[in-house]
């Protein structure tokens, strides 16, 4: 067996394999006869089947396997002890050899390889970067606030109607085809003014008579509202009335101890002033969070237009179109870019990786798989969950093999643009909420 290599560019090469009867003779007779002891076929007592007719039945076949295998073994020996840092995978080339057995005992096999380029990471002081420090205003504080009373808030039942609350009841159409004995009508959602005027004040036995499709035009709606299929009531108008049963009104929760014991744990907060201040700080994390994922998301920007190297690009379109069946040259080429940007941060992060010898620990994963479930928690309103629940959790979380590599994928990514961070100048800015939002609309 013979293997070279030739250099087309600093970007491109081919590895040629050239394989003899010899390399792969021994192998191929191996399995024959492992097939002959364990074949059955009709008329040979297993073990007993000829050689020749085991070699004309599955000969071809055991060869090119045990080629293949070899070839695949060699090409991937040759890239590692040759410390090749290719990207995406080898592309078979057609050299002009055929793979025919039928004709020559001795066979070529030519692979495009795409390798990685040399550089250096040089950010330095001289380069800036902007921390933008957002500060809650008094509306926001208010607004966080009144999404918990309404949060914790109840439905009680309500003597007289308002614009807010919801009618249940029994609605029929004026010659009694229609009807719907378990009805809810929203108030606030009746279009015309002037039938909605005639809802408010009612009380429980009231019957309120009104035109179906003033007071609600879409079908969508009429189709709620009584209990059928939108295609159902493309025809129905006319008047309907209904007799309200219960008046149903939605009354956010008082700012009392009650609630902060519901949204921070029993006695943590005493006092208005004290709700307010926990809010704020919750806010101020928040924006925290934003913060730094702004400062970092410029950081890799920064690096990214500072380190200035070259991909093989045809080779990377030839190995995406290969790998990607249903993809077409013309998806690939609209998309390039955004790949071109994704494998030149994934080489950065590996070149200030490797500069650093930064190494992820155990420790770091669990972590960050913690505050992942931390925050999945916060999106249900599970604020305050026991740490031995979410460790449990976390640890579930990872045995998956595929998020595991993401959690540690994304801490490599912290560590690593917390590194070229410390790196450059980092001034502050305080910003407003809006100003901040713009920073990112701007992107």
């Amino acid at each position: 067996m013979n293997v070279t290599r030739e250099n087309i560019d600093a970007l491109n090469a081919t590895v040629r394999i050239d394989i003899d009867k010899a390399d792969y003779e021994e192998k191929v007779e191996k399995k024959l006869r492992e097939y002959r002891r364990t074949a059955s076929i009709k008329g040979f007592r297993p073990g007993h089947v000829p050689v020749q007719m085991i070699r004309k039945m599955y000969g071809t076949t055991v060869l090119i396997d045990e080629v293949n295998n070899i070839v695949s073994e060699t090409l991937s020996e040759y890239i590692k002890n040759e410390n090749l840092d290719i990207l995406g995978d080898p592309i078979p080339k057609n050299d002009g050899h055929i793979f025919d057995p039928e004709k020559s005992d001795q066979f070529s096999f030519t692979f495009e390889l795409g390798l990685a380029p040399e550089f250096e990471v040089n950010l330095n002081k001289k380069h800036k970067l902007t921390r933008y420090l957002i500060e809650p205003d008094t509306k926001m504080i208010a607004d966080s606030i009144d999404s918990y009373t309404r949060r914790y808030g109840e439905f009680i039942t309500a003597e007289a109607a308002e614009e807010k609350d919801m009618l249940k009841g029994i609605i029929e159409s004026s010659d009694g085809s229609v009807k719907n004995d378990a009805a809810t009508l929203s108030v606030e959602m009746v279009k015309d003014e002037e039938i909605k005027n005639s809802f408010l004040g009612k009380q429980a036995g009231d019957t309120v008579e009104f035109d179906l499709r003033r007071a609600f035009p879409n079908d969508y709606e009429i189709a709620g509202l009584l209990k059928k299929q939108k295609d159902e009531v493309k025809e129905f108008q006319g008047q309907y009335s209904i007799q309200i049963m219960e008046i149903s009104r939605f009354v956010p929760a008082e700012n009392n101890q009650e609630l902060w014991d519901k949204v921070y744990g029993e006695g943590t907060v005493k006092s208005v002033i004290e709700f307010e201040a926990k809010v704020t700080e919750e806010i101020r994390e928040f924006f925290n969070r934003e913060t730094e994922y702004k400062l970092r998301t410029d950081a890799r920007d920064l690096a990214l237009a500072k380190t200035a190297f070259e991909l093989p690009e045809e080779f990377l379109k030839r190995w995406l179109l290969r790998v990607n069946e249903k993809t077409t040259a013309e998806d690939i080429e609209k998309d390039f870019d955004h790949f071109r940007e994704d494998i030149r941060w994934q080489l950065i992060k590996n070149r200030v990786a490797k500069d650093n010898e930064v190494k992820i620990t155990d420790e770091e994963i669990l972590g960050e798989a913690k505050a992942f479930t931390r925050a999945q928690f916060a999106q249900y309103g599970l604020q305050y969950v026991s740490e031995e629940q979410v460790t449990s959790f976390a640890i579930n979380f990872l045995k998956n093999e595929e998020e595991a590599r993401r959690i540690a994928e994304k801490v490599l990514d912290t560590r690593v643009l917390g590194i070229l961070i410390d790196a450059v100048r980092v001034d502050e800015k305080r910003v407003t909420p809006e100003e901040f939002n713009k920073l990112f609309g701007n992107k």
